[in-house]
């Protein structure tokens, strides 16, 4: 399939609509932070089973009658299994059997079926190991995109996953949702999806920059952009079948990690037509950048 869209034409408007959303997004993680969710806030995850359909708001209410009130009730499962995830800055270790008791007072018939414990110091340094891993990881790529492509293609590349990362980031901040440990993973998958975009356009802007000769730089991204746009549709289109089966249908556990994929296949899509194109653009690339150097000595190799 032939395009011929006119990438380029909009790049200006690209980059404010990327840099409001940049800075919208900073601006919340500055002034409200990230909801962490259990795993890296610390507390007490309960799971029990009914006979029958529980009944979620009856539970809530037990909760809050027992003076708990930072804590989520969902399904897990079947209707009749209920997950109950319940802040503890303080490290109680027994606050589990101490919800299970009260659950089972209200309903003898309540079976335990699983009590977790993650303590505030375990989840500060899952917290902080898992952003420390996430800078590793750029600066690995960092490093990659300068050794296979150019310096230029390097910087474009980490501009548009640090881009991909923060409006993430921004989007959970700004409408408060659970940022957990299946969050972050979804974040790396998203690292690793940007990229293999990313390598793509620039594999195809580098090849047309040695191969095509006559033409401005801004139409020759273009025409790369648009000669792997048909690959990059059809693989975010997959990809996004299967993740918005896992968000209807995968269950509540799973819902941030695919909510996270979903966003940032989208937000990774357009980085990698504009926030690379426009970066490459911007440091002024030529034809000159992507020439092959020529193996010393080379000069003297059709002397007599």
């Amino acid at each position: 399939m032939n395009f011929n869209i006119p990438f380029m034409r909009f790049r200006i408007m690209a980059s404010i609509l990327s840099l409001s959303l940049l800075v919208i997004s900073v601006a919340s993680l500055g002034l409200r932070g990230l909801n962490f969710g259990l795993d890296f806030s610390g507390g007490t995850l309960i799971e029990v089973s009914y006979e029958e359909a529980a009944d979620l708001s009856k539970v809530r209410d037990l909760m809050t009658n027992n003076g708990f009130d930072d804590f989520q009730v969902v399904n897990f499962g079947s209707n009749s299994d209920v997950l109950i995830k319940v802040a503890d800055k303080d490290g109680n270790s027994q606050l589990g059997d101490i919800i299970f008791n009260f659950l089972q007072e209200a309903d003898s018939k309540t079976e335990l079926k699983r009590i977790e414990f993650v303590g505030p110091q375990i989840g500060s340094e899952l917290r902080d190991q898992g952003g420390l891993g996430m800078l590793v990881a750029l600066g690995m790529i960092l490093l990659y995109v300068a050794f296979r492509f150019q310096y230029k293609f390097a910087l474009g590349a980490v501009a548009a996953l640090a881009h991909d990362v923060l409006i993430i980031l921004g989007l959970f901040s700004i409408f408060a949702w659970d940022f957990d440990l299946t969050v972050l993973a979804a974040l790396l998958a998203v690292i690793g999806y940007s990229l293999n975009d990313t390598i793509v356009v620039s594999d195809r802007i580098r090849e047309n920059f040695r191969g095509e000769r006559g033409f401005e730089p801004e139409e020759i991204v273009n025409r790369s952009l648009n000669q792997t746009l048909s690959r990059t549709l059809i693989t975010s289109f997959t990809t996004l079948l299967v993740l918005f089966a896992l968000f209807f249908f995968g269950g509540e556990m799973i819902r941030g990690f695919s909510q996270a994929l979903i966003i940032g296949v989208l937000v990774g899509t357009y980085s990698s037509i504009y926030v690379v194109a426009n970066m490459l653009l911007a440091l002024s690339i030529t034809q000159e950048d992507m020439a092959i150097p020529e193996p010393e000595g080379v000069e003297f190799d059709d002397m007599p």
